[in-house]
């Protein structure tokens, strides 16, 4: 029986064992984390107990009016951050080049300077120069007295200049450009940007100083740099959003400070970034009526429902394989529901081209939305349109039965302040509000039989 070699090196961010050495872990991508396995190492002296800095006292003595979260001044943000930013705090904001992230920090630092007890920001940056920034600053109507801009990409200059203006906000833009001299390796490495982040959450803990961060992304979509960057910082930020689109949205990744599922919207306009208190009203813009093949569901973000418009269109293949296109929504649920629809409604389908697509760059992941592409694409290839005051609600089984959704009357009292009056909604589904013409469809079938009903 032939034995297995022991790994002689092995990844420090995976733990993947290989046989040699190699610049970059076959498991995990990661560049220059292969550790041999049993090298000698120093011994480990006896640490002795030192002086604490403070003595402990009881949870119910701590002072917490320190660690109450102050308002940046962008609502939308303070809505992610959960009131606010804490002092001390280390927030990462991540997401796609040109999405944004740069221009949102200067509104923060900007507003934040604007209020005279917050004290001044300093904004350092390692991508651009100051006069970069001070432009793209004057643009965008982020230009004040206490705003403090640094070139620099050396963590000990950030330092002295953190010494030298005493800010109350941190902005360091970006975390992978920035090299401390303690270490050895490339600005962007794995032990730089882990040596960077640790000494930047060392300075915020000290100082009560809350530190903005930039963070890059992937190719794939994942924050650049090791993992343990996002365990390092007290809140990840994920800022997204279409490139052809003017709608951005910020999701809460993590936040020891606040609930971490929730989303802020901004909209990017000429003269810079400003959130969208009203986003449904931004969705359901200038709707047309009375066309086959749109439905209207409301998805919930974080704590915040979103009502979005689901639009299809089936039309006759002319090609040996019908053509299945989605924006917007999960192909492979929107797959399965088109499976649904001709197995269980009856609906022949496996001839025709279908496309499905959501409206003004939202994206709608959850199951909720099911029974909204269903109609959506049952009416299209009918040649039927849903009424104009209809929203629909419900997940879609492989049996054609429609399942509850959770917090029914929220959606539902979204759909009504904007001027919905009928709904479709899954068995089960709870206290009601008043004032709505809703019915119950347990399956398909019952949703298609009602849609007559609901058009006289």
């Amino acid at each position: 029986m032939t034995k297995t070699p022991k790994p002689s090196y092995r990844c420090a961010e995976c733990g993947h064992g290989v046989a040699k050495w190699f610049g970059r872990c076959p498991e995990c991508q990661a560049w220059g984390t292969l550790e041999e396995v049993g090298a000698p190492r120093p011994g480990l002296a006896r640490v002795a107990a030192g002086a604490p800095s403070a003595p402990a006292r009881p949870i119910n003595e701590v002072d917490v009016e320190a660690a109450r979260a102050v308002r940046t001044g962008v609502s939308e943000l303070d809505r992610v951050l959960g009131g606010g930013v804490v002092p001390g705090a280390v927030v990462l904001l991540a997401g796609e080049p040109g999405v944004g992230k740069s221009t949102l920090l200067l509104e923060v630092a900007h507003r934040w300077a604007e209020v005279e007890t917050n004290g001044p920001t300093l904004y350092v940056t390692g991508e651009e120069s100051a006069g970069q920034v001070r432009l793209r600053a004057e643009r965008t109507g982020n230009v004040h007295p206490e705003m403090f801009l640094a070139a620099e990409s050396d963590l000990s200059a950030i330092l002295g200049h953190v010494d030298e203006v005493k800010p109350g906000l941190l902005v360091v833009d970006s975390v992978q450009t920035m090299a401390s001299p303690a270490v050895d390796g490339a600005a962007g490495g794995v032990t730089q940007v882990r040596a960077v982040t640790a000494g930047l959450v060392s300075l915020a803990k000290e100082r009560a100083l809350p530190v903005l961060l930039v963070g890059h992304v992937t190719k794939e979509g994942s924050i650049a740099g090791p993992r343990v960057l996002e365990h390092l910082v007290d809140v990840v930020l994920h800022f997204e959003g279409d490139r052809h689109s003017s709608l951005r949205m910020l999701r809460g990744i993590k936040n020891r400070f606040g609930a971490a599922d929730e989303v802020g919207c901004f909209e990017l306009v000429e003269g810079g970034i400003v959130g969208v208190p009203d986003p449904s009203g931004l969705f359901l813009n200038k709707r047309e009526t009375g066309v086959a093949g749109t439905a209207v569901t409301v998805a919930v973000e974080g704590k915040r429902p979103l009502l979005g418009e689901v639009q299809a269109l089936v039309s006759r293949s002319h090609l040996g394989t019908p053509r299945r296109a989605v924006s917007g929504l999960d192909s492979a649920r929107v797959s399965m529901i088109i499976a649904v629809l001709e197995r269980r409604g009856g609906i022949r389908l496996g001839d025709s081209d279908i496309y499905t697509a959501t409206v003004g760059g939202m994206k709608i992941p959850e199951p909720a939305a099911d029974l909204a592409v269903a109609l959506a694409v049952a009416t299209a290839a009918r040649d039927v349109a849903l009424p104009p005051d209809l929203v629909v609600l419900g997940e879609v089984g492989l049996a054609g039965e429609v399942r509850r959704v959770t917090g029914v009357r929220t959606r539902l009292a979204e759909a009504m302040r904007l001027g919905f009056t009928k709904a479709l909604v899954p068995p089960d589904p709870g206290e009601l509000p008043e004032g709505m013409q809703v019915r119950i469809v347990p399956d398909l079938g019952s949703a298609m039989n009602n849609l007559s009903v609901l058009r006289s």
